[in-house]
């Protein structure tokens, strides 16, 4: 890498920095086995842009050990330093099998958090001060081969990862490919955002199903009690996963009972607390709505009285305290910003 510019370095870990954010968002969107490729492209992508860093520090270390050579910026591209290295670190850990909370977070929250910042920071300032990349900066057949000699290396790093923690006994080789962790069969009560609301009574409840369905519904709790089972994983970006029998009703026996009219293609599946997710109708048919884990009724902080269990999905579109079902024409754009003002609904508050 001799021959990579100073402006060169600079794009190249403002580029990687983005790879990294878009990635990593992918990531929470990505629970089936044919998605592994996205943690692998975020983990191959983290390893080049170490060591581009590694390259951007031996330029400009005597800079940074010599304070008569600071100035005016110095300051926050020190600070860009310390996210960019937090960000690193904390995912190494995380990957090695590191345990630690701090603040009340874990290792993967606050590699989600410190890479969020960076991506911000860095794009932000690209857009207002990043120098445009010239003629001689991108050219040279060894710079080339630099390039790639650098991403061979990172994805060697990354092939032998877990082959090495097996061989040390690391806690990191029996992660998920999504780099969650086993929680067995207690696994935690979680809840995306903050929703906490208050515990719905099982003999007043009430699943709803409307929209676009020619006999709109409103079930009582032992209306999904029809055995249907799956067993399925959920796995929370919080960086758990767990393997569960779960039974209830299968939402395909749902919207045949209640009918699908014509022109409707998704499912809105929404929580007490206003939370809600939505699926094309072809998904939605292979969803099940369980009211029982491993034959137990559902506890309230796993989604009593009925919850979704949406294999191939992380676990924030698990949602819980369901009390409604929606069939519609289009999908539903507002699920996402849902999945953060539900938590402070006056449901989602507990009020």
């Amino acid at each position: 890498m001799v021959d990579l510019t100073p402006r060169g370095t600079d794009w190249s870990l403002a580029l990687l920095v983005a790879l990294g954010l878009a990635t990593g968002l992918a990531t929470w969107f990505a629970g089936s086995p044919g998605d592994a490729w996205m943690f692998a492209a975020h983990a191959v992508g983290g390893t080049v842009l170490a060591l581009v860093l590694g390259w951007k520090l031996r330029r400009v270390w005597p800079r940074i050990v010599d304070r008569s050579r600071w100035d005016g910026r110095t300051g926050a591209s020190l600070g860009a330093l310390a996210l960019v290295g937090g960000a690193l670190a904390s995912g190494f850990l995380w990957s090695s099998g590191g345990d630690l909370d701090l603040a009340g977070y874990n290792l993967l929250n606050w590699h989600a958090l410190l890479g969020g910042l960076l991506g911000a920071i860095v794009l932000g300032h690209a857009s207002v001060r990043a120098k445009p990349l010239r003629p001689r900066d991108l050219r040279g057949r060894r710079q080339f081969l630099h390039a790639v000699g650098v991403t061979a290396g990172a994805l060697v790093v990354w092939r032998i990862q877990r082959p090495l923690q097996r061989a040390l006994g690391m806690r990191g080789a029996d992660r998920r490919f999504t780099g969650s962790y086993d929680a067995g069969a207690d696994f935690p009560a979680t809840s995306w955002v903050l929703d906490r609301p208050r515990p719905l009574r099982p003999g007043r409840y009430r699943l709803g199903v409307g929209g676009r369905v020619r006999r709109p519904l409103a079930l009582a709790l032992e209306d999904l009690e029809a055995g249907d089972e799956l067993v399925a994983t959920l796995d929370c970006t919080g960086g758990f996963y767990t393997t569960r029998r779960w039974r209830g009703t299968s939402l395909e026996r749902v919207l045949e009972r209640a009918g699908v009219a014509d022109g409707a293609h998704h499912v809105r599946v929404i929580s007490h607390t206003g939370y809600r997710w939505s699926f094309s109708l072809s998904d939605a048919r292979g969803l099940l709505l369980a009211t029982r884990v491993d034959g137990e009724p559902l506890s309230h902080g796993h989604g009593a009285p009925c919850r979704l269990v949406a294999p191939g999905r992380r676990g924030f579109q698990w949602v819980k305290w369901v009390t409604r079902i929606e069939v519609d024409e289009h999908p539903d754009p507002g699920a996402p910003a849902a999945t953060v003002w539900s938590s402070f609904t006056r449901e989602g508050r507990g009020a």
